[in-house]
């Protein structure tokens, strides 16, 4: 570490081997994720700290740059549990966003605060300390939380024997039921992006969650998977598609980003067979960690990803508790008036994107 401060790294190559050596290393801090969100709106820059920390920062501009937002999408990467380095990347960030009038930062480390159901939970001491030191600067818990703060992980440095021993009795047995009638999974590509957007659409007004226009997945889905960090997996029956995934890959982990799935079939139990050649597949490719992307906020049965969870849960991963997104507001009023607003905004968003989302499907 350096007290001159972080570097701008304009090398794609020597940015991805650099993030992907780092703690945390997450696909949204590879450099193809950066370019993607440029796209649309957003202005990507990487900051290095020697070859010992990390940050990709997205800016979105508003009322022609009067209204600035930073955001490092599980960022930054570092080892949180060292104070003098963690206090380093801190004071940086904070500089940056002062020196550029922002609105807000918002940090979404991929930072386990603890492992495990609460009640039964084991803290993480990187993720405490750097919880504590956020509230010791006056950063606030997000009220918008980007990603998913909780997720549940899969260790992959196992053999297949010992991971299907680890599974649950019922998961285990619809892995093996759908093998037996005859649900089939194959590697997607380029050619299945039509019909992998189409049957997520068809989830998506199905299960009530909102998504995006077709041009945006074709966008994502394409270039990580031509830049070889991403995989679909289509599972069929009697070469029908019956439900697919779209997996991601960087540092080591694979993200099970994507699922969708049609009515058809499903006591067949697609869906198990799928997951488990997805293990299969991230293990094949050299993966030591298998992320499930997602885990209820509370563990209750009234939190909207409780079922998805109990889904997960069956395939013997650890649930992960994450320290989730924090702001840093240099202009606290506005910051104030931002988060009354921001959430009638994004109400009426969804719902917009709910009814678009129909009427493409009808079309």
């Amino acid at each position: 570490m350096t007290a001159a401060g972080p570097r701008a790294e304009t090398d794609p190559a020597a940015w991805n081997q650099m993030a992907a050596s780092l703690p945390g290393a997450h696909l949204l801090q590879a450099w193809e994720w950066g370019a993607l969100k440029s796209r649309y709106g957003w202005r990507a820059e990487r900051l290095a700290w020697g070859q010992c920390a990390a940050a990709q920062v997205l800016t979105r501009s508003a009322l022609r740059g009067a209204l600035r937002v930073l955001y490092v999408p599980r960022g930054p990467l570092l080892e949180w549990g060292e104070a003098d380095r963690r206090g380093q990347v801190l004071d940086d960030l904070q500089a940056v966003a002062r020196r550029r009038g922002a609105l807000l930062l918002k940090l979404d480390p991929g930072l386990p605060l603890a492992a495990g159901l609460p009640g039964a939970e084991q803290d993480h001491a990187a993720g405490q300390a750097a919880r504590a030191e956020l509230l010791r600067r006056g950063w606030r818990f997000s009220p918008d939380q980007i990603q998913f703060r909780n997720t549940v992980t899969l260790d992959l440095r196992r053999s297949e024997a010992d991971l299907l021993a680890a599974m649950k009795q019922k998961t285990r047995y619809n892995v093996r039921l759908a093998a037996k009638k005859g649900v089939q999974v194959r590697a997607g590509g380029l050619a299945d992006l039509d019909p992998l957007y189409r049957m997520y659409a068809e989830t998506s007004v199905r299960d009530g969650f909102v998504i995006r226009h077709a041009g945006y997945y074709h966008e994502v889905w394409g270039a990580l998977l031509r830049a070889g960090l991403a995989q679909p997996l289509i599972a069929e029956v009697a070469g029908e598609a019956v439900a697919a995934l779209v997996l991601f890959t960087f540092g080591g982990t694979a993200w099970y980003f994507y699922g969708m799935s049609r009515d058809a079939h499903r006591e067949r139990m697609p869906n198990y067979l799928l997951q488990w050649e997805a293990v299969r597949w991230a293990q094949a490719h050299g993966c030591h960690t298998y992320d499930f992307w997602g885990a209820p906020d509370e563990f209750v049965e009234t939190d909207a990803m409780w079922g998805v969870w109990k889904f997960k849960e069956g395939f013997g991963g650890q649930i992960v508790r994450g320290l989730g997104a924090w702001d840093y507001a240099p202009r606290p009023a506005l910051y104030q008036l931002y988060t009354r607003v921001l959430p009638r905004l994004l109400d009426l968003l969804r719902r917009r994107g709910q009814a678009q989302t129909r009427a493409a499907l009808a079309e």
